[in-house]
């Protein structure tokens, strides 16, 4: 039983006629944009906001409609992976590589739903090393303070030379070991300068599509 695809295709229930639908990244989300992508050819009508190049050619490949992020004001309802989440709704985000245009969407959405497999779903955030997008001018030195809070930064590459964001940004992952104050965190590495923004997600998600490999789906609430 493929729990992503459980999860990813469960949230569909959440999206309605009219709606403008922010459209995450990732191998879980995939799965909600092709179901989004079928009910468009029958009929359902939605304008989706795109988190990545990557989800903007496939939602273009699959005739979703499309609206850019200057254009608007709010979104209805964000559809989006993690790659952990705790009992609090917090999350860490940026495995792919696509943080900050995800948070930027996230901040302008009434409502979060996250998708994942039980897998991601932790007492505790930070045995996934937490993504930092960090500018390449300077990065050396962002990496230098961003060390003295206590982590192990390593620079993302991809095929032996650094990644590089859709933003033209490097990614820091940084191991922090367990995550207890992530807002704490989240606010302090921001401060940093060269730091464009952290896969810390707080108060943000409110609804969580947990997919299991014994076929069943759990769906959390935030109260």
């Amino acid at each position: 039983m493929d729990a992503k695809k459980l999860a990813g295709e469960k949230a569909i229930e959440f999206v309605k006629n009219d709606m403008i639908v922010g459209l995450g990244t990732g191998s879980t989300v995939y799965w909600a944009i092709l179901k989004i992508g079928g009910l468009v050819k029958q009929g359902l009508r939605i304008k989706g906001v795109p988190t990545s190049i990557q989800t903007e050619q496939l939602a273009n490949e699959l005739g979703i409609p499309l609206v850019g992020l200057s254009s608007i004001n709010q979104i209805d309802l964000t559809i989006d992976g993690a790659d952990e989440a705790n009992e609090e709704f917090e999350l860490i985000k940026g495995g792919g590589g696509a943080l900050l245009r995800e948070k930027m969407v996230a901040s302008i959405s009434k409502r979060m739903v996250v998708v994942m497999d039980e897998t991601k779903y932790v007492p505790n955030l930070g045995k996934f090393p937490l993504p930092v997008e960090i500018t390449q001018f300077g990065w050396e030195m962002t990496r230098r303070q961003i060390s003295a809070l206590g982590c192990e930064p390593a620079l993302r590459l991809k095929d032996n030379i650094p990644f590089i964001t859709d933003n033209g940004n490097y990614i820091l992952d940084c191991h922090f070991g367990e995550i207890l104050d992530a807002n704490k965190l989240n606010q302090t590495l921001n401060m940093i300068p060269g730091v464009v923004e952290n896969g810390l997600f707080v108060n943000m998600a409110d609804t969580m599509v947990i997919g299991n490999r014994n076929g069943h789906v759990d769906i959390f609430y935030k109260s």
